[in-house]
């Protein structure tokens, strides 16, 4: 067994954005390519030591004391940790918690057994990553980033428990720009063995299609983020949002899986709003703005405009450009 290291490891980590698939189809060999954007809020803290039993306190302990047990069980590991977890992101509301709490453990895990094991290891022994990348390029490197999806094996199947889907680009997101946040605590997003069976009863995505989106993703979204152009940038996220949130209506019950936020984001689009969108699978939206006093602008004008909507909340935040930290006392 590798040798404790008799410390505290703190991780600090955020959610991100999913801002949607560019090609759902896989004839090329490769499905699930995705873009998507770390954010610095909600965020989740936990901290970890080394102990002879599993305790595990705070928010979301359930969920991540099942982590924490499958690492211990597949690691071979003859002690235990004690995990605090300090602060949380919202779970199922398309954030991407499921992973960053998973990665965290793992990364604690690690640390307090000197294992020196990557993101992507610790990815593969708590399965995550099964279609994005996103959520674990986030941790690592934060930003804007875009992966190349899941390869395939054989013949029109995907294996979801392979390597991490691979980071193509990755930049830093303009400094000055804010992202709005659209919460329905009302309801979860799609999750679990829901996601699969709503993948598994999808239609065949179109070819053509996929090649639209991915020429949007490629010639429209990742020359108009170096050239901090919003409107641009915010087309082609669009362009994936309308046709990925038509292609999964069966399975979300509309574009969008909160009529409440589709409401709002429908009426960002009738202002005039250049980007904005669901995360993943809901129910939580976005909208990205050029400013602070834009993005707050907004959310008071929707406030009013929205008052009787009593599920939904809002918060300003932006981009994280660093990835996750850890620290160790």
């Amino acid at each position: 067994m590798p040798a404790l290291i008799p410390t505290k490891i703190i991780v600090k980590t955020t959610a991100r954005l999913h801002m949607g698939f560019f090609d759902l189809h896989g004839g090329l060999g490769r499905k699930f390519g995705s873009i998507g954007l770390s954010l610095l809020s909600p965020g989740l803290e936990l901290s970890a030591m080394p102990a002879e039993r599993l305790l595990v306190t705070g928010s979301a302990a359930e969920r991540a004391e099942g982590v924490a047990k499958k690492l211990i069980t597949k690691l071979n590991l003859k002690g235990a940790v004690n995990l605090s977890i300090k602060q949380n992101i919202p779970e199922h509301a398309g954030l991407g918690s499921g992973t960053q709490i998973a990665l965290a453990i793992g990364t604690a895990v690690s640390r307090v057994y000197n294992m020196n094991l990557s993101t992507a290891q610790i990815a593969e022994l708590t399965e995550r990553g099964g279609r994005s990348g996103i959520g674990i390029a986030a941790f690592d490197h934060g930003g804007l980033l875009i992966d190349g999806g899941r390869i395939s094996n054989k013949a029109n199947s995907f294996d979801i428990k392979s390597k991490v889907p691979p980071l193509l680009a990755h930049y830093d997101f303009p400094e000055d720009w804010r992202v709005l946040l659209i919460f329905d605590t009302s309801q979860p997003g799609i999750h679990g063995e829901n996601e699969l069976e709503a993948f598994n009863r999808l239609p065949v995505f179109s070819e053509n299609l996929a090649a639209h989106l991915c020429r949007h993703v490629l010639m429209q979204a990742m020359p108009a983020l170096v050239e901090q152009d919003l409107t641009a940038f915010g087309n082609s996220i669009q362009e994936l949002q309308s046709h990925v949130g038509d292609y999964f209506a069966p399975a979300q019950g509309g574009r969008y899986a909160s009529a409440q936020v589709g409401a709002v984001l429908e009426h960002l689009g009738r202002k005039g709003v250049a980007c904005f969108g669901q995360s993943s699978w809901g129910p939580t939206g976005f909208a990205v703005f050029e400013s602070e006093s834009d993005a707050v602008s907004i959310l008071n004008a929707l406030q009013l405009q929205f008052a009787e909507l009593n599920n939904i909340s809002y918060q300003v935040t932006r981009a994280n450009n660093s990835g996750a930290t850890v620290q160790t006392f």
